[in-house]
């Protein structure tokens, strides 16, 4: 049987119930051709790509940012980018131990040329992933047991900023959630949890509730943790405190559009979908319905203005993936001859031109690139 023939009656088969199915009941997006067709021959920067698209290399660990004077981090992760006058910034972490762990900066002009690098927060342990907030700050998550998020001004003006109040525990991802005024954070260990801050006012990050989800079936409740920053080795770890809580598998990536949350746990492989607004969790793809295991290795993600999300593989194939509306789960790039990496920080620019994401290993200390082609405005 052909190979598009395949996908779709194993799709039937899966809507019709005669393939194992989460038990969150969430239908499985399904391998298929992508909307920007397959992908091409590596190019110079071993970058795969559909046609019409192109690849550049704009920072390398360890090694000075053009003209800039700045020598860009180790092991680049989590990033976002920002309106900047006459251009844009784009930030990422770096996942080095303490103390050269932290955030840096590109700052790019109208057309494109990186026109400054520095940094924006120094002596942390190991900046995982993060998110951008509505009022132009990045949280970036330290993915260490005593792990904070340090709010960071991504001009590099004003000091990066401890947010205790969102909890102290192995951080990795988190986003803000506009519709309800809210931030969505994920665990990564593979006892996880899936929480949830409320600030008391909104943009002031400085106290506020934190709560852990609590799934039975489809529907998802909160719980207050009682401490959220426990004494580390002394006092019960923060996931542990609501006996009730529900584990996820080494939570990763999360981003959100409307009143859906989405975010990825790297132990079960899957992608999955919380609607904010009816309270109900379900997955949105899990490998293990999928016969061709498109997506493995779930990472960081980040979604377009078409609605698309792209999901970074670590390991895997070192695939950015695509999942489109329609359900159909495809590479839009692929990374060759950097094994031992992983992709990270996947983030367009504000005019949804530009994508940036970074192998964290390549060449050994990291390479973020610069993809541009014509990315679709709607889905």
């Amino acid at each position: 049987m052909r190979r598009r023939a395949f996908l779709r009656a194993m799709a039937a088969l899966a809507a019709s119930g005669m393939l194992p199915r989460s038990p969150w009941r969430g239908a499985p997006a399904i391998a298929a051709d992508g909307p920007y067709g397959p992908l091409g021959a590596a190019d110079a920067n071993g970058i795969m790509l559909p046609a019409g698209f192109s690849s550049r290399e704009v920072a390398r660990g360890g090694s000075v940012v053009g003209t800039t004077g700045y020598v860009w981090p180790s092991f680049p992760d989590g990033g976002a980018t920002f309106r900047a006058p006459g251009g844009w910034i784009y930030v990422a972490n770096s996942e080095q131990g303490a103390p050269a762990g932290g955030v840096s900066a590109l700052r790019f002009a109208r057309d494109g040329t990186v026109v400054d690098a520095y940094s924006i927060c120094a002596g942390t342990a190991r900046n995982c992933a993060g998110g951008a907030t509505r009022w132009r700050t990045w949280l970036s998550c330290e993915e260490v047991a005593a792990g904070n998020v340090w709010e960071c001004d991504p001009r590099g003006v004003e000091p990066a900023t401890r947010r205790g109040a969102l909890g102290t525990f192995q951080h990795e991802a988190v986003v803000v959630s506009r519709r309800d005024r809210r931030l969505y954070l994920t665990e990564d260990v593979p006892d996880g949890r899936l929480y949830r801050f409320t600030p008391t006012r909104w943009r002031d990050l400085s106290a506020g509730t934190l709560e852990v989800a609590i799934v039975s079936g489809e529907a998802v409740s909160w719980a207050v943790v009682p401490n959220p920053n426990p004494v580390i080795g002394v006092d019960t770890p923060t996931r542990s405190q609501v006996p009730t809580s529900t584990p996820f598998n080494g939570g990763e990536g999360i981003t959100c559009r409307r009143d859906h949350v989405y975010f990825t746990t790297k132990g079960d492989n899957r992608v999955w979908d919380l609607d904010t607004r009816a309270s109900r969790l379900t997955v949105l793809y899990d490998a293990a319905l999928d016969p061709t295991m498109q997506l493995t290795g779930v990472d960081n993600v980040t979604g377009s203005r078409a609605g698309d999300l792209f999901v970074a593989e670590d390991g895997g194939n070192m695939e950015l993936v695509m999942l489109t509306p329609d359900g159909v789960v495809a590479p839009l790039l692929r990374v060759v001859g950097q094994d031992g990496s992983e992709l990270a920080g996947p983030a367009f620019d504000p005019s949804g031109r530009r994508l940036y994401v970074s192998s964290q290993r390549g060449g050994g200390a990291g390479i973020t690139y610069e993809i541009t082609g014509p990315f679709r405005r709607r889905a």
